[in-house]
């Protein structure tokens, strides 16, 4: 893995040559240490973020946030000019996604782009936004969860293809994700509720992936390094652990706790994630930055 130059992500200093040589050596050292300390057979155990990763959603999640802010909100929402701002909303929403953790954050996005709030303060901020707004709009994260799943059943069971026509599968990545569920222990660990992963996979993916195997870490509240070292457990004698995300906070959550050293970390180069987020990556020796091909190469090994 080559080692590009970081601007904003490091002060915008470039790398040396020595300096990138040294990264590649410490990410040489980070796989023998992998190598050491997970078994030598048996099957792999993978998961893998769904929404930035396998899926491209954010299509319908900022319809679905749409219409979940016109009942939280319908003094704003349920007027002509919200309607005539809905193609510049949805525009907006897929540029912030990137700073998206859970989906009922969408709905806390649309009102404050619709309020004024800009794309790039949104993706300076958002971690600072979201709690304020939530407090100065007396929002209750439980009920906003279960409002977006509501409007989301509700929208499933009135229109599934409707419903899904937003949804779009990576080209590649469903094939590449059945070809290593012939061959290693594959799990789906995600924000997103289950049976809509579930339904995702199965009438947009062709896969029939097992419920038991999707994880919503929204229903659980654990954050996805906790589920990682639950799985670990389950498997004990994996032959290697392999975790494969979109979003280069978590990679970096999980890199940080203690007993993780097994796992080899992956950042997809598409999903949703920034060009400084995917150089910054590039140059950490815990993770690796993969392109398609990367990823169907490591899901075939």
């Amino acid at each position: 893995m080559h080692c590009r130059r970081v601007e904003s992500a490091v002060g915008g200093r470039g790398f040396s040559s020595k300096r990138a040589a040294g990264v590649a050596l410490q990410k040489q050292a980070a796989r023998q240490l992998r190598h050491m300390v997970t078994a030598s057979a048996g099957k792999r155990l993978v998961a893998l973020d769904f929404d930035g990763v396998v899926c491209d959603s954010v299509g319908e999640s900022s319809l679905s946030a749409i219409k979940a802010a016109a009942i939280q909100w319908p003094e704003i929402f349920q007027s002509a000019a919200a309607e005539a701002a809905k193609p510049q909303l949805v525009e907006q929403m897929r540029a912030v996604r990137p700073v998206v953790e859970t989906g009922y954050e969408n709905v806390v996005q649309v009102r404050c782009l619709y309020e004024g709030v800009t794309v790039q303060q949104m993706l300076e901020s958002w971690h600072d936004i979201l709690p304020a707004k939530m407090k100065e709009w007396s929002l209750d994260r439980s009920k906003l969860i279960e409002l977006f799943g509501k409007v989301r059943d509700e929208w499933i069971s009135e229109d599934l293809a409707g419903w899904l026509a937003p949804n779009r599968i990576y080209p590649g990545v469903a094939e590449a994700v059945a070809a290593a569920m012939q061959q290693d222990e594959v799990y789906i660990v995600t924000t997103k509720q289950a049976h809509y992963t579930e339904t995702l996979l199965r009438d947009m993916a062709g896969i029939a992936f097992p419920a038991d195997r999707i994880l919503s870490t929204t229903v659980s509240g654990e954050p996805k390094s906790t589920v990682l070292a639950h799985l670990a457990e389950q498997h004990p004698g994996a032959a290697a652990y392999v975790f494969v995300e979109d979003k280069l906070s978590t990679l970096k959550k999980v890199a940080k706790v203690p007993g993780a050293e097994a796992w080899q970390l992956y950042l997809v180069g598409w999903g949703y994630n920034t060009v400084a987020e995917r150089q910054e990556a590039d140059a950490d020796p815990r993770i690796t930055v993969v392109g398609l091909q990367g990823f169907q190469k490591l899901m075939a090994q």
